[in-house]
């Protein structure tokens, strides 16, 4: 990197200052302000943006146009200019890696294949990429089940980690966290953020703000630590490290004010829902979301990163707070050496991002939380958004029960979709059952009821990165032991952090043993059950819901609850802190009232309630006085190393892969295969199909689902074909290297509903021609035969979710030229442009229902012949089946010049690979 030029700096900006004994040069804002009048008020996220532009300045994708438009922002708060954003490097985790290695060594293969160097594929800034998507919970509740876990890990994906060891040798600036070490957003908050980057430049060492695009949603997280980062898709970050800025508007952001204190018995997580369900009434989609307030003043950065991990779930592009002491004292705790807590504090309070007092910002807008007014709390039960006072989970759940039943009046289920309950595709859910069935496990007889939990899992970066509510759950497992309380024997428990630092703390609390009675035994190190990686429940416990067709839940310290995805059998999942998701294995049914109702009776044969087991906030904060700064040092220093078993995998040390025709999980994907020079000239689509008519809120877990499938699925068939048993099949997620499963995969997730059909849940639709049922893959196929374009129809909030590059690659093949919905969600509406699928968006008013789609119909879509603009509108004929027609206007979603480059050139890598070829 050090010969890259330095920015053309029109505004004379370029200044030093001095840190722990050394000179740094940095783009002075300050200075800057000096030609642009105060720029104080400006949102510190902004400020960030601002400073990139500075330092990027080269008179072609950054000019002064630009940098003026930031000011410009400040009078307007708004802005429709479109600015090029570099951040420092890329985070990548497994699932989303992996296929992004794969399309790297497709790209060599391709320039190979045009007789130029392969190896001018290569990241140009710093790639980590930590392994944490693959481990399954397979065994659970023993002193063994962490080195079981691992040693099947490896067994099933030994493929895919050869794969990544031989990227790891190919690629400069490419490193590897091996597996059975952490979670990527909490080794990136612990090890790996350092809030002020350096480079050398021309002789001198620029200091500049610690930035980066990660491809997972929860990206976020970092945003607590005062660096700006967000989810993009795969498709996006590859671009990124292979030099492409990341294009984007200024965007609005809105503030979020914090003042006074939580309440004694309230947790960060019961904030963090409070915050999410705040903001997604508010509706801050594709906005930054920036928290201020002297609330801030005493709020850790395990609090802050815990709030910033949710912005996916809020909304928000990123939920960004500034630098301030917290940010050093935790950096202090964490291991970061003296030099960079020395250089954090001076960059930041020379270039005015340093959090001061009483200082407020200029916002879009604003809305205000008084700490002490949040409740303890989950959410369900399928949307983060959807809170519910614990006070209210039993009534919300027999609620639940009752509405689908049709009992409810009509006051009741408002009050319903006000607590949660909403389906996640527009259509009613069916939570009919029967009586509880019988139930026998270890030779102890007992029943399972409706609204049992049958999965409690301490899992995911969002609250295992926060000492206090893991210490919470610690105290809670160490009362209920000392008073003789068991889980409920058909609980799965499991205890998944995502560092090696929260093993350590709970050992030296003297926690781990009592967790470990409580059935919660490490596991693995990894994201599990928040990802759907929850493994299988007992055969016992899954016969029992079958045969009753049980309504049963999750309970999961996570931030994704979507159905279908922790587990297919678990209807309703819960999002909770910590120490709930122990209270509530204890109980093991979330239609207790854990406020008036006993989890147990202790030895003595008397009752004991929730509140003889909560611990203050004294204790909670004496046990996290235990945990030291020699913890991360010990973890972290080898912390890409691995073990023996990592360090054993041979690995071929070419610069292009050798593809396998025998591989199951990687394959060399069809994308630049016969790339010409040029791209062809865009059509206009004629007589398309539609191949799905999707509802509101379509996930891209729906889309393109990570978890387990099924013998008799497209995918299941494929892996049996190549010799694969039902055992073996893995997970989506984890053959995101082999497109033919991908693709088998689309729109096939076990709880997507096609409109098409009449109350059919799953990956199926209508082949038009013949009226047959089928899966959507083999219909999709078929069209392709026919040669017959294809189309998807939707609802509003087409593509929430994990920014899942997949469910626009798998559309792309399946031979989707265009998706045509109310709205979507920014990082999925991106991909499909970075596939070359155009997303198209109903006029207000307009929709499938006033349109009256059954599916049969045709559709034709005018105006992509031409030139391809921003938001330009294209004309939709619908030609139904007795030959009538309707014609409507739609805005394409196509928000930037750059996008319209890279949706003619037919998506993002292939724009990069032939500009490569070009300057080659």
């Amino acid at each position: 990197m050090s010969n890259e030029r330095l920015s053309k700096d029109s505004l004379n900006t370029l200044s030093s200052l001095e840190a722990d004994g050394k000179t740094f040069h940095y783009y002075s804002l300050p200075k800057a302000a000096d030609s642009l009048g105060d720029l104080s008020r400006l949102p510190f996220s902004l400020k960030v943006l601002l400073e990139n532009l500075l330092r990027n300045e080269d008179g072609t994708t950054v000019e002064r146009g630009h940098i003026d438009a930031m000011v410009q922002w400040l009078k307007d708060r708004h802005s429709e200019t479109e600015i090029q954003f570099r951040p420092a490097r890329v985070l990548m985790q497994d699932f989303t890696g992996v296929p992004g290695v794969v399309d790297l060594a497709a790209m060599r293969e391709a320039v190979k294949s045009a007789g130029k160097d392969p190896a001018m594929i290569n990241p140009l800034s710093p790639v980590d990429l930590v392994i944490d998507h693959s481990v399954m919970v397979d065994r659970f509740g023993d002193a063994s089940s962490f080195k079981d876990n691992v040693t099947i890990e490896m067994e099933r994906n030994q493929e895919r980690y050869e794969f990544l060891r031989w990227g790891q040798q190919a690629f400069d600036n490419f490193r590897v966290v091996p597996p059975g070490t952490g979670i990527c957003h909490q080794v990136n908050l612990e090890y790996l953020g350092k809030t002020v980057w350096q480079k050398e430049q021309d002789g001198k060492t620029i200091a500049y703000p610690d930035t980066l695009v990660g491809t997972d949603s929860h990206t976020t997280m970092i945003n607590g630590l005062g660096i700006l980062g967000w989810g993009v898709g795969g498709i996006e970050a590859e671009a990124a490290m292979l030099g492409q800025p990341v294009s984007m508007l200024i965007p609005e952001v809105v503030g979020f004010k914090i003042s006074g204190k939580l309440r004694e018995g309230i947790t960060a997580t019961d904030l963090v829902l409070t915050v999410t369900e705040m903001l997604r009434k508010k509706g801050v989609v594709g906005k930054f979301v920036e928290f201020y307030g002297d609330g801030l003043k005493d709020m850790p950065v395990a609090d802050r990163a815990t709030i910033a991990n949710m912005a996916p779930e809020y909304g928000a592009t990123c939920g960004f707070f500034p630098v301030d002491e917290q940010t050093i004292k935790y950096m202090s705790l964490t291991g970061r050496e003296e030099e960079q807590l020395a250089l954090v504090e001076a960059y930041a309070k020379a270039q005015g991002l340093w959090r001061e007092p009483g200082h407020e910002p200029v916002y879009t807008d604003t809305l205000e939380l008084d700490m002490g007014d949040v409740e303890a709390s989950l959410a369900g039960p399928k949307r983060p958004q959807d809170r519910v006072a614990l006070k209210n989970m039993k009534a919300s759940f027999e609620l639940l029960m009752e509405t689908a039943e049709g009992s409810a009046d009509e006051s009741r289920e408002a009050n319903l979709e006000s607590e949660g309950g909403q389906t996640a595709v527009g259509v009613d859910d069916s939570y009919k059952h029967h009586a509880s069935q019988p139930l026998e496990m270890n030779g102890e007889k007992s029943r399972l009821d409706p609204g049992a939990v049958v999965i409690a899992a301490i899992t995911s970066c969002t609250n295992t990165s926060n000492p206090s509510v893991m210490m919470a759950a610690g105290l809670i497992a160490q009362k209920a032991v000392a008073k003789g309380l068991r889980t409920k024997p058909w609980v799965k428990t499991s205890l998944a952090p995502g560092s090696k630092v929260v093993t350590d703390y709970l050992r030296v609390g003297g926690f781990q043993d009592d967790l470990d009675k409580l059935g919660f035994n490490l596991v693995g190190y990894g994201c599990t059950t928040c990802i759907g990686n929850s493994g299988p429940l007992p055969d016992a416990v899954e016969k029992a819901i079958d045969d009753g067709n049980l309504t049963v839940a999750s309970v999961l310290s996570g931030n994704r609850n979507f159905e279908g995805r922790v587990h297919p059998l678990v209807k309703t999942n819960w999002l909770a802190s910590p120490p709930l998701v122990v209270a509530y294995a204890l109980a093991g049914n979330v239609r207790l009232d854990l406020l008036k109702e006993p989890l147990g009776t202790d030895s003595d044969g008397s009752p004991v309630y929730l509140k003889d087991l909560w611990p203050s906030q004294q204790e909670i904060a004496e046990a996290v006085e235990k945990v030291k700064t020699d913890m991360f040092h010990k973890e972290y220093a080898e912390v890409f190393d691995g073990d023996a078993t990592w360090k054993s995998i041979k690995v071929p040390e070419s610069k292009v892969y050798e593809w396998s025709d025998k591989s199951t999980y990687i394959q060399h994907p069809p994308f630049f295969q016969g790339l010409k020079e040029e791209p062809d000239a865009i059509e206009d689509i004629r007589d398309a199909n539609i191949l799905a008519l999707l509802g509101d809120s379509v996930t891209t877990d729906h889309i393109s689902p990570a978890g387990s499938f099924k013998a008799d699925s497209p995918a299941g068939k494929y892996l049996q074909e190549h010799g694969v048993q039902p055992k073996d099949f893995n997970s989506y997620g984890s053959r995101r290297g082999n497109h033919e499963v991908m693709m088998r995969g689309t729109f096939a997730n076990v709880r997507i509903r096609n409109e098409m059909l009449d109350d059919v849940e799953g990956g199926f639709t209508k082949f038009v021609p013949t009226g047959e049922q089928m899966a959507i893959y083999d219909a999709a196929m078929k069209y392709q035969e026919q040669g017959t374009p294809l189309v998807v129809i939707a609802g509003k909030e087409y593509g929430t979710g994990s920014s899942r590059d997949w469910a626009a690659k798998g559309t792309r093949l399946l031979g989707v030229r265009a998706v045509v919905a109310e709205s979507y969600e920014r990082i999925h509406r991106s991909n499909l442009i970075g596939m070359g699928v155009m997303p198209l968006q109903f006029p207000e008013g307009t929709d499938r229902k006033s349109l009256k789609l059954t599916g049969e119909e045709t559709i034709s879509i005018e105006g992509l012949s031409g030139d391809i603009k921003p938001g330009q509108t294209l004309t939709m004929t619908v030609t139904y089946k007795d030959g009538s027609t309707e014609t409507c206007d739609l805005k394409s979603r196509i928000d930037t010049a750059n996008e319209a480059v890279y949706y003619q050139h037919g998506g993002i890598l292939h724009y990069v690979v032939r500009e490569m070829l070009k300057s080659a």
